[in-house]
Protein backbone atom coordinates (compact mmCIF):
# COMPACT_ATOMS: atom_id res chain seq x y z
CA UNK A 1 0.00 0.00 0.00
CA UNK A 2 1.27 3.49 -0.78
CA UNK A 3 -0.02 5.43 2.24
CA UNK A 4 1.76 5.95 5.55
CA UNK A 5 0.48 3.69 8.36
CA UNK A 6 -0.77 5.45 11.49
CA UNK A 7 -0.11 3.92 14.90
CA UNK A 8 -1.12 4.76 18.46
CA UNK A 9 1.51 3.63 20.99
CA UNK A 10 0.86 2.89 24.65
CA UNK A 11 3.51 4.92 26.46
CA UNK A 12 4.44 3.93 30.00
CA UNK A 13 7.57 6.06 30.02
CA UNK A 14 9.90 3.08 30.26
CA UNK A 15 12.61 2.28 27.73
CA UNK A 16 10.70 -0.47 25.93
CA UNK A 17 7.71 1.72 25.06
CA UNK A 18 10.09 4.41 23.76
CA UNK A 19 11.98 1.89 21.63
CA UNK A 20 8.71 0.57 20.21
CA UNK A 21 7.92 4.03 18.85
CA UNK A 22 11.40 4.35 17.34
CA UNK A 23 11.19 0.94 15.64
CA UNK A 24 7.77 1.69 14.16
CA UNK A 25 8.93 5.07 12.91
CA UNK A 26 11.85 3.31 11.22
CA UNK A 27 9.26 1.02 9.64
CA UNK A 28 7.60 4.10 8.14
CA UNK A 29 4.69 4.62 10.54
CA UNK A 30 3.35 7.93 11.79
CA UNK A 31 3.06 7.56 15.57
CA UNK A 32 1.18 9.25 18.39
CA UNK A 33 1.12 8.11 22.03
CA UNK A 34 -1.48 7.42 24.67
CA UNK A 35 -0.95 7.01 28.41
CA UNK A 36 -3.21 6.46 31.39
CA UNK A 37 -3.16 7.91 34.88
CA UNK A 38 -4.88 7.09 38.17
CA UNK A 39 -4.17 7.66 41.87
CA UNK A 40 -2.14 4.43 41.63
CA UNK A 41 0.29 5.49 38.91
CA UNK A 42 1.39 8.76 37.36
CA UNK A 43 1.69 9.92 33.75
CA UNK A 44 4.81 11.99 34.54
CA UNK A 45 7.27 9.52 33.00
CA UNK A 46 5.10 9.11 29.90
CA UNK A 47 5.03 12.88 29.45
CA UNK A 48 8.83 12.98 29.72
CA UNK A 49 9.11 10.18 27.15
CA UNK A 50 6.76 11.98 24.74
CA UNK A 51 8.83 15.14 25.04
CA UNK A 52 12.03 13.19 24.38
CA UNK A 53 10.51 11.49 21.33
CA UNK A 54 8.67 14.63 20.13
CA UNK A 55 5.53 12.53 20.19
CA UNK A 56 1.99 13.86 20.44
CA UNK A 57 0.55 12.35 23.64
CA UNK A 58 -3.05 11.68 24.66
CA UNK A 59 -3.46 11.41 28.46
CA UNK A 60 -6.53 9.44 29.61
CA UNK A 61 -7.98 9.35 33.14
CA UNK A 62 -8.16 5.63 33.90
CA UNK A 63 -9.34 5.88 37.52
CA UNK A 64 -12.90 4.56 37.09
CA UNK A 65 -11.67 1.64 34.95
CA UNK A 66 -8.99 0.70 37.49
CA UNK A 67 -11.30 0.81 40.49
CA UNK A 68 -13.85 -1.36 38.67
CA UNK A 69 -11.10 -3.92 37.99
CA UNK A 70 -9.90 -3.85 41.60
CA UNK A 71 -13.45 -4.60 42.76
CA UNK A 72 -13.94 -7.43 40.24
CA UNK A 73 -10.73 -8.61 38.50
CA UNK A 74 -11.73 -11.25 35.91
CA UNK A 75 -8.22 -12.75 35.90
CA UNK A 76 -7.44 -12.12 39.56
CA UNK A 77 -4.58 -10.25 41.18
CA UNK A 78 -0.82 -10.52 40.97
CA UNK A 79 1.32 -10.59 44.11
CA UNK A 80 -0.59 -7.69 45.69
CA UNK A 81 -3.75 -5.81 44.66
CA UNK A 82 -2.65 -5.54 41.04
CA UNK A 83 -5.06 -6.83 38.36
CA UNK A 84 -2.28 -6.59 35.77
CA UNK A 85 -3.69 -8.73 32.96
CA UNK A 86 -7.14 -7.10 33.13
CA UNK A 87 -5.63 -3.65 33.56
CA UNK A 88 -3.45 -4.01 30.50
CA UNK A 89 -6.28 -5.44 28.39
CA UNK A 90 -8.57 -2.59 29.40
CA UNK A 91 -5.92 0.01 28.59
CA UNK A 92 -5.50 -1.52 25.15
CA UNK A 93 -9.29 -1.59 24.68
CA UNK A 94 -9.48 2.11 25.60
CA UNK A 95 -6.59 2.81 23.22
CA UNK A 96 -8.49 0.88 20.55
CA UNK A 97 -11.49 3.17 21.01
CA UNK A 98 -9.20 6.15 20.47
CA UNK A 99 -7.61 4.38 17.49
CA UNK A 100 -10.98 4.06 15.74
CA UNK A 101 -12.09 7.55 16.72
CA UNK A 102 -8.92 9.19 15.35
CA UNK A 103 -8.44 7.00 12.28
CA UNK A 104 -5.31 5.07 13.30
CA UNK A 105 -4.50 1.68 11.82
CA UNK A 106 -3.17 -0.09 14.89
CA UNK A 107 -2.27 0.12 18.59
CA UNK A 108 1.26 -0.76 19.68
CA UNK A 109 2.94 -1.62 22.96
CA UNK A 110 6.54 -2.02 24.09
CA UNK A 111 6.00 -5.55 25.40
CA UNK A 112 8.79 -8.08 24.98
CA UNK A 113 7.89 -11.76 24.82
CA UNK A 114 8.87 -13.61 28.03
CA UNK A 115 10.34 -10.53 29.67
CA UNK A 116 7.89 -10.89 32.56
CA UNK A 117 7.08 -14.51 33.37
CA UNK A 118 3.45 -13.92 34.39
CA UNK A 119 2.17 -11.07 32.21
CA UNK A 120 4.30 -11.29 29.07
CA UNK A 121 4.39 -14.99 28.26
CA UNK A 122 2.78 -16.07 25.00
CA UNK A 123 -0.49 -17.14 26.67
CA UNK A 124 -0.90 -13.88 28.61
CA UNK A 125 -0.17 -11.80 25.53
CA UNK A 126 -2.87 -13.75 23.71
CA UNK A 127 -5.38 -13.24 26.53
CA UNK A 128 -4.73 -9.49 26.56
CA UNK A 129 -5.18 -9.26 22.80
CA UNK A 130 -8.42 -11.24 22.86
CA UNK A 131 -9.91 -9.41 25.86
CA UNK A 132 -9.01 -6.00 24.46
CA UNK A 133 -11.06 -6.62 21.31
CA UNK A 134 -8.08 -5.62 19.14
CA UNK A 135 -7.19 -8.99 17.68
CA UNK A 136 -5.02 -8.38 14.64
CA UNK A 137 -4.66 -4.66 15.34
CA UNK A 138 -2.27 -4.93 18.28
CA UNK A 139 1.36 -4.61 17.22
CA UNK A 140 4.26 -5.51 19.51
CA UNK A 141 7.18 -4.24 17.44
CA UNK A 142 9.99 -5.43 19.73
CA UNK A 143 8.88 -9.09 19.45
CA UNK A 144 6.73 -8.99 16.30
CA UNK A 145 8.76 -11.55 14.34
CA UNK A 146 8.15 -14.13 17.08
CA UNK A 147 4.38 -13.55 17.09
CA UNK A 148 1.59 -14.05 14.57
CA UNK A 149 1.53 -11.45 11.78
CA UNK A 150 -0.90 -8.61 12.43
CA UNK A 151 -3.38 -7.08 9.98
CA UNK A 152 -1.16 -4.04 9.26
CA UNK A 153 1.61 -6.49 8.29
CA UNK A 154 -0.54 -8.76 6.12
CA UNK A 155 -2.10 -5.74 4.41
CA UNK A 156 1.35 -4.37 3.59
CA UNK A 157 1.13 -1.28 5.80
CA UNK A 158 4.01 -2.48 7.99
CA UNK A 159 7.10 -4.29 6.72
CA UNK A 160 7.53 -7.26 9.09
CA UNK A 161 11.24 -7.47 8.31
CA UNK A 162 11.75 -4.05 9.91
CA UNK A 163 10.23 -5.21 13.20
CA UNK A 164 12.24 -7.09 15.83
CA UNK A 165 12.45 -10.53 17.48
CA UNK A 166 13.42 -9.74 21.08
CA UNK A 167 12.62 -12.26 23.80
CA UNK A 168 13.52 -12.86 27.42
CA UNK A 169 14.68 -10.76 30.34
CA UNK A 170 18.10 -9.68 29.06
CA UNK A 171 18.32 -5.89 28.72
CA UNK A 172 21.46 -5.69 26.59
CA UNK A 173 19.55 -5.59 23.25
CA UNK A 174 17.37 -2.73 24.48
CA UNK A 175 20.37 -0.82 25.81
CA UNK A 176 22.10 -1.22 22.45
CA UNK A 177 18.96 -0.03 20.66
CA UNK A 178 18.74 2.99 22.97
CA UNK A 179 22.29 3.94 22.00
CA UNK A 180 21.43 3.45 18.33
CA UNK A 181 18.46 5.82 18.61
CA UNK A 182 20.30 8.33 20.79
CA UNK A 183 18.13 7.73 23.87
CA UNK A 184 20.42 8.55 26.76
CA UNK A 185 17.92 9.69 29.39
CA UNK A 186 15.46 6.97 30.37
CA UNK A 187 14.39 5.38 33.67
CA UNK A 188 15.69 2.05 34.93
CA UNK A 189 13.16 -0.81 34.89
CA UNK A 190 10.68 -0.40 37.74
CA UNK A 191 7.04 -1.08 38.45
CA UNK A 192 5.82 2.44 39.06
CA UNK A 193 2.37 1.16 40.05
CA UNK A 194 1.35 1.37 43.70
CA UNK A 195 -0.94 -1.61 43.27
CA UNK A 196 2.07 -3.93 42.98
CA UNK A 197 3.35 -2.89 46.44
CA UNK A 198 2.29 -5.22 49.25
CA UNK A 199 2.12 -2.48 51.91
CA UNK A 200 -0.01 -0.27 49.69
CA UNK A 201 -2.17 -3.27 48.83
CA UNK A 202 -2.92 -3.85 52.50
CA UNK A 203 -4.06 -0.24 52.89
CA UNK A 204 -6.21 -0.48 49.78
CA UNK A 205 -7.84 -3.72 50.88
CA UNK A 206 -8.56 -2.24 54.30
CA UNK A 207 -10.22 0.79 52.68
CA UNK A 208 -12.24 -1.43 50.35
CA UNK A 209 -13.49 -3.57 53.24
CA UNK A 210 -14.53 -0.59 55.39
CA UNK A 211 -15.29 2.66 53.55
CA UNK A 212 -15.28 1.20 50.03
CA UNK A 213 -13.62 2.64 46.93
CA UNK A 214 -16.34 4.97 45.66
CA UNK A 215 -15.03 8.04 47.51
CA UNK A 216 -12.07 9.00 45.32
CA UNK A 217 -10.87 11.47 47.94
CA UNK A 218 -10.17 8.58 50.31
CA UNK A 219 -8.56 6.54 47.53
CA UNK A 220 -6.18 9.42 46.75
CA UNK A 221 -5.41 9.85 50.45
CA UNK A 222 -3.92 6.33 50.47
CA UNK A 223 -0.74 8.03 49.24
CA UNK A 224 -0.63 10.25 52.33
CA UNK A 225 0.35 9.51 55.93
CA UNK A 226 0.24 6.55 58.29
CA UNK A 227 -3.06 4.73 58.77
CA UNK A 228 -4.70 3.15 61.80
CA UNK A 229 -8.07 1.49 62.30
CA UNK A 230 -10.04 2.38 65.44
CA UNK A 231 -12.09 -0.23 67.36
CA UNK A 232 -15.37 1.34 66.23
CA UNK A 233 -14.40 1.02 62.56
CA UNK A 234 -13.25 4.54 61.69
CA UNK A 235 -9.75 5.09 60.32
CA UNK A 236 -7.08 7.58 61.39
CA UNK A 237 -4.70 9.11 58.83
CA UNK A 238 -1.62 10.58 60.49
CA UNK A 239 0.59 13.12 58.71
CA UNK A 240 4.29 12.20 58.55
CA UNK A 241 5.61 15.72 58.02
CA UNK A 242 4.49 19.33 57.62
CA UNK A 243 3.57 18.83 53.98
CA UNK A 244 1.29 15.88 54.75
CA UNK A 245 -0.21 17.69 57.74
CA UNK A 246 -1.19 20.50 55.38
CA UNK A 247 -2.65 18.04 52.86
CA UNK A 248 -4.81 16.40 55.53
CA UNK A 249 -6.07 19.76 56.75
CA UNK A 250 -6.90 20.76 53.18
CA UNK A 251 -8.68 17.48 52.37
CA UNK A 252 -11.02 17.54 55.36
CA UNK A 253 -14.66 17.43 54.23
CA UNK A 254 -18.15 17.13 55.69
CA UNK A 255 -18.27 15.32 59.01
CA UNK A 256 -14.56 14.44 59.08
CA UNK A 257 -12.74 15.04 62.36
CA UNK A 258 -9.36 16.79 62.34
CA UNK A 259 -7.10 16.48 65.38
CA UNK A 260 -4.11 18.68 66.22
CA UNK A 261 -1.67 18.24 69.12
CA UNK A 262 -2.40 20.57 72.05
CA UNK A 263 -0.39 23.73 72.66
CA UNK A 264 3.20 22.96 73.64
CA UNK A 265 3.28 19.60 71.85
CA UNK A 266 4.91 19.20 68.44
CA UNK A 267 3.26 16.38 66.54
CA UNK A 268 1.22 15.24 63.57
CA UNK A 269 -2.18 16.28 62.31
CA UNK A 270 -4.67 13.42 62.21
CA UNK A 271 -7.68 13.14 59.91
CA UNK A 272 -10.54 10.82 60.88
CA UNK A 273 -12.75 10.52 57.78
CA UNK A 274 -16.49 10.34 58.42
CA UNK A 275 -17.53 6.70 58.78
CA UNK A 276 -20.86 4.85 58.85
CA UNK A 277 -21.28 5.49 62.58
CA UNK A 278 -20.41 8.65 64.57
CA UNK A 279 -17.03 8.79 66.30
CA UNK A 280 -17.47 7.52 69.85
CA UNK A 281 -15.76 9.04 72.88
CA UNK A 282 -13.64 5.88 73.18
CA UNK A 283 -12.54 6.09 69.55
CA UNK A 284 -11.78 9.79 69.89
CA UNK A 285 -9.60 9.02 72.91
CA UNK A 286 -7.86 6.25 70.95
CA UNK A 287 -7.23 8.66 68.06
CA UNK A 288 -5.73 11.19 70.48
CA UNK A 289 -3.42 8.54 71.90
CA UNK A 290 -2.19 7.81 68.39
CA UNK A 291 -1.44 11.50 67.87
CA UNK A 292 0.45 11.69 71.17
CA UNK A 293 2.37 8.49 70.41
CA UNK A 294 3.87 10.11 67.30
CA UNK A 295 4.47 13.52 68.89
CA UNK A 296 7.85 14.89 69.95
CA UNK A 297 9.57 18.00 71.29
CA UNK A 298 7.96 17.79 74.72
CA UNK A 299 7.76 15.06 77.35
CA UNK A 300 4.37 13.91 76.15
CA UNK A 301 4.38 10.90 78.46
CA UNK A 302 4.46 13.19 81.51
CA UNK A 303 1.61 15.43 80.29
CA UNK A 304 -1.49 16.20 82.31
CA UNK A 305 -3.66 13.04 81.91
CA UNK A 306 -6.63 15.27 81.06
CA UNK A 307 -4.79 17.03 78.22
CA UNK A 308 -6.66 16.61 74.93
CA UNK A 309 -6.04 17.23 71.26
CA UNK A 310 -7.59 20.21 69.54
CA UNK A 311 -10.49 19.03 67.41
CA UNK A 312 -11.82 20.85 64.36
Amino acid sequence: MDRQPRGLALISGGLDSRLGVCVLRDAGAYMEGVCFETPFFSAASARQAAEQLRLKLHVVDFTADEIALIKHPPHGFGGAMNPCIDCHATMIRRAGELMRERGFDFVSTGEVLNQRPMSQNRQSLGVVEKDSGLKGRLVRPLSAQLLEPTIPETEGLLDRTKLLALSGRRREPQIALAAHYGLVDYPSPAGGCKLTEEAYGRKLRDLMEHEGLDDLRLVRLLNVGRRFRLPGGASVILGRDARENAILADRRAGADVLLYPPAGVVGPTALVPAYATPLTAADRAAAEQIVFAWSRGTDVAARDPFLSCQIR
